[in-house]
């Protein structure tokens, strides 16, 4: 059983924008920590940003602070990835994921992966240059 659900992932040119949603259950989303991921071809899945639902806490990996922004939609047990600025290394799929209790910072490392017990199917974003 599928719990979480992403979607949102396509192909754009490098500069363009693409938004990323990830909708679970309440039981999952509410007080824990979710995060996004991704992993590129022939790569170890990485950290790209976290959020702690229900308090103030994001973190994001350096190679994405400026361009994405992680956000929540308490009401759909929904958060989204805002992807702005697109460049070809940003091309992977994207995993949405969460684990119980508070966030670490992300250091865009398969470390980041740490505790996260559940994960979605992935969605594909491709960049071209």
């Amino acid at each position: 059983q599928v719990l979480l659900v992403e979607s949102g992932g396509g192909s754009v040119q490098a500069g363009g924008s693409l938004r990323l949603s990830c909708t679970t259950t309440k039981s999952i989303y509410s007080n824990n920590c979710m995060g996004w991921f991704r992993q590129a071809p022939g790569k170890e899945r990485e950290g790209v940003a976290v959020a702690a639902i229900g308090g103030v806490f994001t973190d994001y990996a350096d190679s994405v602070k400026g361009r994405f922004t992680i956000s929540e939609d308490n009401a759909k047990n929904t958060v989204y990835l805002q992807m702005n600025s697109l460049k070809p290394e940003d091309t992977g799929m994207y995993y949405c994921a969460a684990k119980w209790g508070g966030c670490n910072r992300v250091t865009g490392s398969p470390q980041d992966r740490t505790g996260f017990a559940h994960w979605g199917q992935g969605t594909q974003v491709t960049v071209s240059s």
